[in-house]
């Protein structure tokens, strides 16, 4: 049975976290800084524009347990934060211009 676009979104996120992920099915600081860098530069150029480091917290604001380690549910916090800035842009925000990061 075929994914339906969206069921397949679902699947590219999990491909994309896998590919960061230690053994213990986690992201640590320094993949999860390399993740957003390769795959989000857009965002984080509108971000340096802005004087704004978006990378100098979002790992420790994101990392809801405290155990350094980002977990499935908090990398999608993290991509949740840049969704919402990307929608907010869909309505002529400016890139970067929300989530207080």
């Amino acid at each position: 049975m075929s994914h339906t676009p969206v069921e397949q979104s679902v699947m590219d996120l999990i491909v994309l976290f896998h590919k960061y992920t230690k053994p213990d099915d986690k992201i640590d600081k320094r993949g999860l800084l390399k993740m957003l860098r390769e795959n989000f530069p857009n965002f984080l150029n509108a971000c340096e524009k802005k004087g704004k480091d978006f990378l100098a917290h979002i790992f420790e604001d994101e990392d809801k347990n405290h155990d350094k380690k980002i977990e499935f549910s908090e990398f999608l916090s993290v991509l949740g934060v840049i969704a919402t800035d990307y929608h907010n842009h869909s309505h002529g925000a400016p890139l970067c211009s929300g989530g207080g990061h």
